[in-house]
Formats: C-alpha cells, sequence, structure tokens
C-alpha cells in the first residue's frame, strides 16, 4: 500500500513540475503583456490543472462549503494553513487576489518568477515590522485596486493534529485600515497533501468559507480571536 501511495504522489510530482514550469514561463513572459486580472487568470491555470491532477493521480477530491458566503466586494481572506493545496487553490478561487507569503519564494527558478508577476506581497518574516508595513502598505493599495488579499494568521503551515500558534492580527489590522470585510476560510487538506512530506493520500478535503466579519467599529484583537474560535470549532468538525 505504502509503495502504491509513493508511485501515486511521484507521478503527481512529474505531472506537477511540468504543469508549474510551463504555466509559470508563460506568466513572466506572455502574461506581462496582459493587465493583472487576465494575468492571474493565465498564471493560476496551473493551480486548476494541480488540483485536478492531485485528483487523478492520488484521489483527491473536493468539497466545498459556504462558497456563497464570498463576498462580491474587496475583502481580506484569512485561512487555515495546513499544507500547499490552499496556496493554490485559493489563490485561483479568490482571483483577483494578492497573497501575503515569504520573499524567499520568489526566488525559485521558475516557479518564484511566475508568483512575482501576480502582485504578491512578499515579507520578510526575519523582520516583523517591516513586513507589518508591508502588509498595510500594499495590502490597501492592493484592495484599493479592486483586489482580494489573502494570509495566513498562523505564519506557517501547521501539522495536523498541532496546537496552532498566537495568530497574527495583520490581517484584521488591514480590514480595518481599509474598511473591508474578513472571510474566515477553514479546511482540512494537511490529511491528504501534508505540509513537507511526499506522500500524498486520498480522502476529500473539505474546504469552508465562514461568514464575512464587518469591521466597522471593531478591533484587530478581537475579529482575529472570533477568527481562530471559528476556526478551531469548524476544524474540530471536519473529517478527512
Amino acid at each position: 500500500m505504502t509503495l502504491w501511495l509513493a508511485l501515486r504522489s511521484l507521478a503527481f510530482y512529474c505531472g506537477y513540475i511540468v504543469i508549474v514550469g510551463f504555466f509559470s514561463s508563460l506568466a513572466f513572459t506572455v502574461g506581462m503583456l496582459l493587465p493583472q486580472a487576465p494575468r492571474q487568470t493565465l498564471a493560476t491555470t496551473a493551480n486548476a490543472l494541480v488540483v485536478l491532477w492531485l485528483r487523478l493521480c492520488c484521489g483527491v477530491k473536493l468539497r466545498v462549503e459556504g462558497r456563497e458566503n464570498i463576498p462580491q466586494r474587496p475583502f481580506v481572506a484569512l485561512s487555515k494553513h495546513q499544507s500547499s493545496w490552499e496556496t493554490y487553490y485559493l489563490q485561483r478561487l479568490l482571483r483577483p487576489v494578492s497573497t501575503v507569503l515569504k520573499r524567499e519564494l520568489l526566488k525559485i527558478p521558475f516557479f518564484g518568477w511566475g508568483l512575482a508577476v501576480v502582485a504578491p506581497i512578499a515579507i520578510d518574516r526575519g523582520n516583523p515590522r517591516e513586513a507589518l508595513r508591508q502588509v498595510m502598505q500594499q495590502g490597501r493599495e492592493r484592495l484599493g485596486a479592486g483586489m482580494n488579499v489573502l494570509l495566513y494568521p498562523e505564519g506557517t503551515r501547521i501539522d495536523v493534529g498541532a496546537s496552532a500558534p498566537k495568530f497574527n492580527r495583520s490581517g484584521a489590522a488591514l480590514a480595518i485600515a481599509a474598511g473591508v470585510p474578513v472571510l474566515p476560510v477553514c479546511h482540512n487538506a494537511g490529511g491528504c497533501w501534508p505540509a513537507h512530506r511526499f506522500i500524498k493520500y486520498p480522502g476529500t478535503i473539505t474546504l469552508v468559507f465562514g461568514k464575512p466579519i464587518d469591521t466597522t467599529g471593531r478591533d484587530a484583537k478581537s475579529i482575529t480571536n472570533d477568527v481562530a474560535e471559528w476556526m478551531e470549532k469548524t476544524l474540530a468538525g471536519l473529517t478527512r
């Protein structure tokens, strides 16, 4: 069984490399001739194909709940971070979107070059003060331009069953400053695509969008606490 899972995972990564390499190359060449919205659509075609290829190779299905809760105007999404899966799926679904990510990712050949042209907010996690300034400044610019902003308030991928660290408040602070709602997002992708592991496991990922949180008259601490509590409760009800 383990050998079979390993072979299926190997097949997935073979296709993954081709898909990401091809569309990343398109993004930083042909994509540079396009406005930001169609450029993201072009680049994230890779994301859609990666999710499809994962299903075909590894038997990973998807169930989405609360799609109707996604606002029709710019918002800040705060998502659970268990896997690489959500970085692909959410960047495609929530486009046009600017994702807050670590700067080092942009240095990866082809992948990073393609990522750089879809307007991420690339921060230095070793310099929290400067990172917060970037999120607030660039985040407001992105929201003002009609884009959404996606953050992972846990800061890093958290293994299934591990205790979540204290949530970062920058996403809520940005939403308050920009006068936009917060969209809480939870999922159990780590059960099928565990962080930092080669083997992918068959199953169904459940992705849940909570009701958007109005930031009017709220403070970042209370909003962040509400999101953290909702994620903990929602995650406890999800099964792989």
